[in-house]
Formats: C-alpha cells, sequence, structure tokens
C-alpha cells in the first residue's frame, strides 16, 4: 500500500494508459491507498479494463481516453469535470516502443520509417501535453499537485552514448522538453503544481519483454516494484524538484 500524505486526503487522481503494465499497476495500487478518493483510469476501452480480484473499485472511474485521437481526451477531461473538482494527481503511462504490426526499435539509420516516427511522437510526446492542456483546469489554484510522465532514460540526450531506437529517443526527448515546459508555464496559474518526468527503469512489461535478455536480475523490476518506487518519489516531491529528470532511485537523469 502506499499513501500519498503530501498531496492531501482524499485526492482524485487520472492515469492515462491504465489498461496495461504499469498504468494498470498504478490504478490497484492507487485504489489501495487510503489517501486516494477516484481513480480515473483512461485507456482505449474501459470496458475491458480488469484489475485482480482482491483490488477494492469504490473509487474506480474508468474512462475511454485515447491519447492518439484529441476528441476523447478533450470528452474524457469534461467527464472528469462532472464528478471531481480537482485532481490531485496526473499520471501520464502511456507509451509505445514496438508494435504487433511490425514496428520496431531502429538499430540503424537504414531502418528509421516516417510512420514509425510520426506515431511514437503523436503518442510519446504529443499526447501527455494534450493530456495537460485539457485536465489542466482540473488542478488546484493553490494546493499542492502532480502531473508526472512516464520518460524513459533513453530520451535523455546528454546520457545517449549507444545510438540507435530513434523514434522512440526523439519521441521521449521531445517529451521531456514538453514537461519542462509545462513545469514554468502551469505553476504561474496553479500554484502548488510540480511536474516532473520519470523513469521508472527497466520493468517486466510487455513494452520490455523483447529487451531484457542482458537485464541483470536485480535490475529488472516486477511492476508492483516500479509502481511503488515511483509513487514513493511522487510522495516526496518538494518545491526543488519541479521540472526535474527523476529515475526509479531518486536521482538525477541529464536532459
Amino acid at each position: 500500500m502506499i499513501r500519498l500524505d503530501s498531496l492531501g486526503r482524499d485526492i482524485d487522481v487520472l492515469v492515462q494508459g491504465a489498461s496495461r503494465g504499469l498504468g494498470r499497476e498504478f490504478v490497484r495500487q492507487l485504489l489501495h491507498s487510503p489517501d486516494v478518493g477516484r481513480v480515473w483510469a483512461g485507456c482505449r476501452q474501459p470496458e475491458a479494463l480488469a484489475l485482480p480480484a482482491d483490488t477494492p473499485t469504490t473509487g474506480l472511474r474508468p474512462l475511454r481516453l485515447d491519447v492518439s485521437d484529441e476528441a476523447t481526451i478533450a470528452a474524457a477531461a469534461e467527464q472528469v469535470a462532472r464528478e471531481s473538482d480537482t485532481l490531485g494527481l496526473i499520471l501520464n503511462v502511456a507509451g509505445v516502443l514496438h508494435t504487433r504490426e511490425g514496428m520496431r526499435p531502429e538499430r540503424r539509420l537504414a531502418e528509421v520509417e516516417q510512420a514509425s516516427m510520426l506515431w511514437s511522437y503523436r503518442v510519446n510526446a504529443l499526447g501527455p501535453l494534450l493530456v495537460a492542456k485539457h485536465f489542466a483546469p482540473l488542478l488546484p489554484r493553490r494546493e499542492r499537485a502532480v502531473f508526472a510522465s512516464l520518460s524513459a532514460r533513453v530520451g535523455s540526450i546528454g546520457d545517449n552514448r549507444l545510438g540507435g531506437w530513434y523514434a522512440y529517443r526523439a519521441s521521449k526527448a521531445a517529451q521531456n522538453m514538453l514537461t519542462r515546459n509545462l513545469s514554468v508555464e502551469l505553476p504561474r496559474r496553479y500554484r502548488g503544481v510540480l511536474c516532473i518526468a520519470l523513469h521508472p527503469g527497466t520493468v517486466d512489461t510487455d513494452l520490455s519483454a523483447p529487451f531484457q535478455g542482458n537485464v541483470p536480475a536485480e535490475r529488472l523490476f516486477s511492476r508492483d516494484q516500479a509502481v511503488s518506487q515511483l509513487l514513493g518519489i511522487i510522495n516526496g516531491l518538494g518545491p526543488d524538484d519541479q521540472g526535474r529528470f527523476i529515475a526509479w532511485d531518486g536521482s538525477t537523469i541529464p536532459w
């Protein structure tokens, strides 16, 4: 169980990308938290959202939200506004690295495809920005709140030593810049909001499954462990953390 005492009692939360992997685990753990009221679980097919049988569902609010379709984001924000006065935590979790249709991380320049580059940007970078656009009015004006997007260390320009993975690296680097932009603008109107980028490490999910072969066992995190670590970071954030790119262990990742 995770507590979010530093965000205040009975906060309402939005988890974007809630149907799989880390998103679903965020929803599960947040529903167990005594500090959380409603958990808005945004995904493309909310009717198919499946959680473990022992998950409390009193505060669960499935929500149709497709980050590649701005109309669904706007409609979702309107739906949330009818029931939640404010959101104390907004989590952008959905991301794309590879697809069943054959999209894969590029190993070299010759493998770069325009469609993959644009799709990665649309989901990984533009999606969280559009969520900010439509859900920012639900942030509290003065009370503490957190807007967090799951990034990745491979999106760090300063840490790039291996190359490759053009679409994923570039889209996450773009997401990082947009998060940094939000960390400058949003606090002008919503004084208590903290905007951060989070790196969960390598987690045992469908996204990382093809690339786990060289990951030491102690650095391959379960979903439960990864989400607990990230919620712990969120719980401990202070004013000096505004606009940071933070790894799972609390360390700062260079942009």
